[in-house]
């Protein structure tokens, strides 16, 4: 597996693009959300995304044993989550909480947006 760095993102950014289907994305646009589609890319983040989505806020300590992989494993794949501005985290005690940042996946819902066309007769 790569090393590769990912940037921290500014959600503010996904907020610049108007749907694909209204208008393609400028290179710099692209270069904004990639990231965020980056991170959600991998299996074990999206689960883990869906995971954290599905609840207010949600344990680390939930979150593990759902997984056969080793806590430092989750703990790469929830910071890459973090990196892309998808979720935002808290340490209370020993355990790190977290929670998805709603107004990021908003924007990218609506980067996607596609209105259904209507039916033909």
């Amino acid at each position: 597996m790569s090393k590769q760095l990912l940037p921290v993102v500014d959600v503010s950014a996904v907020a610049c693009c108007p749907p694909i289907a209204v208008r393609p994305l400028e290179t710099p646009q692209a270069e904004a959300v990639a990231p965020m589609f980056r991170a959600l890319g991998d299996p074990v983040r999206l689960r883990l995304m869906s995971m954290i989505a599905s609840a207010p806020e949600t344990c680390v300590c939930d979150l593990t044993p759902a997984f056969d992989l080793s806590g430092p494993t989750i703990s790469h794949h929830l910071k890459v989550l973090r990196e892309a501005g998808l979720v935002d985290s808290e340490r209370r005690g020993t355990w790190v909480w977290y929670r998805v940042k709603a107004d990021a996946v908003r924007r990218l819902s609506a980067l996607l947006d596609i209105p259904a066309m209507p039916a033909t007769g």
